[in-house]
């Protein structure tokens, strides 16, 4: 019992794990975060800026399409949580914004943002549904299965529409490959025949 324990401790702590970045933004200027998730994962995030009198900074978080999943102007500190909907690249921006009468200096930014089982505060639901604190690292861990089994069902589906692209262009160059073969054998032929008549028409050949 001790024994399974630690295991779910140690996997509780990897599931725990989150992506942090720490970059500087300089004055009127905009960094973005970019980054591919799939469909139907909850994203959380939370940053922290580097306070600047006068300075403000707005924080944008959109997909490709340019849907604003959150939006927070002046920002200071705060977090962020949304689904996504379609297998999709999400992109966190923030744009710093100095008045013209005064001169900027560059703010310290820190992000973390946490995907799936990581994003899921087991905490709180294991207070509503009271569950022990076991249930709870046995509830992350199959949570933790089921978004390994998604990985992998995603990542069979990309191999399979990659080796039909493959298929497709392995087909397209072959049929290519045979016209130009096809076009060569014509010229070559039109060209003998062109050469053919013309030494005769010189009478340089019988």
């Amino acid at each position: 019992m001790e024994r399974l324990t630690w295991v779910m401790t140690i996997l509780g702590v990897l599931v725990a794990a989150a992506d942090g970045v720490m970059f500087h933004l300089q004055p009127n200027t905009q960094k973005c975060l970019r980054e591919e998730i799939h469909k139907d994962v909850l994203v959380s995030g939370e940053y922290e800026i580097q306070e600047s009198p006068g300075q403000k900074v707005d924080i944008q978080v959109t997909d490709s399409k340019g849907h604003h999943l959150y939006v927070k102007e002046e920002a200071e500190n705060g977090k962020f949580i949304f689904n996504t909907e379609d297998n999709d690249v999400y992109e966190v921006c923030f744009i710093s914004r100095v008045p013209p009468t005064q001169r900027g200096i560059q703010q310290e930014i820190t992000i973390k943002t946490k995907h799936g089982v990581e994003a899921k505060t087991y905490e709180a639901l294991g207070e509503a549904a009271k569950l022990k604190p076991l249930e709870i690292e046995l509830k992350r861990l199959e949570d933790l299965s089921e978004s390994i089994v998604q990985d992998f069902s995603y990542m069979r589906q990309r191999e399979e529409e990659m080796r039909d692209t493959n298929e497709s262009t392995n087909s397209r160059v072959l049929y290519l490959s045979l016209f130009s073969l096809c076009c060569l054998i014509g010229l070559a032929t039109w060209q003998v025949l062109y050469l053919r008549k013309f030494f005769k028409a010189k009478k340089l050949i019988e």
